[in-house]
């Protein structure tokens, strides 16, 4: 034990003699070289970037259109008896909504009222029971929240459309 300690004793009083450790090295921000000249990296700034960014991602109607997806998965779990497949896209479709909102706040009054504080509780809560007619029941409470949501957005036109029209409870 003591060799080790006189082993290292040496090196300590290098370290305490010189004030510590080495600091850190800098970090530098990234140069405009260091940026990739892809389709981001070619604009100017990073307000430009942003704004490309937004542009992308889209607004509610990119949400709307993941809704329509999982809509779709979860009348075929229906059909299909997956109860918990059910569940899972019902739930992604709550996180689309909230998702599509932060985007567009102008969407999240209707939303919020005819759809996510009504009726998605109460359908996830169904999904989730071990009767059919009732998570059958709940697919169409659902559906109907949607239909007038489209309604009260003013664009009641997507409801002229197979899969709100055609998936509906056997």
């Amino acid at each position: 034990m003591r060799n080790a300690i006189l082993a290292i004793l040496p090196a300590v009083l290098i370290l305490a003699a010189c004030g510590g450790p080495p600091p850190p090295p800098a970090v530098e921000a990234p140069t405009r070289e260091a940026i990739s000249e892809g389709w981001l990296g070619s604009l100017d700034s990073h307000g430009d970037r942003f704004r490309a960014l937004e542009g992308y991602l889209g607004g509610f109607s990119s949400a709307m259109w993941e809704v329509g997806e999982r809509y779709r998965h979860v009348h075929q779990a229906l059909l299909d008896d997956n109860r918990e497949l059910a569940e899972y896209h019902w739930a992604k479709i709550g996180d689309a909504i909230r998702n599509g909102y932060r985007k567009r706040p102008a969407r999240q009054a209707n939303a919020d009222a005819l759809f996510l504080d009504t009726v998605f509780a109460p359908v996830a809560e169904s999904l989730a029971s071990g009767e059919a007619r009732e998570r059958w029941a709940a697919f169409e409470q659902g559906r109907a929240a949607c239909v007038a949501c489209h309604a009260a957005e003013d664009v009641a036109f997507m409801n002229d459309q197979p899969m709100l029209r055609d998936l509906r409870a056997p």
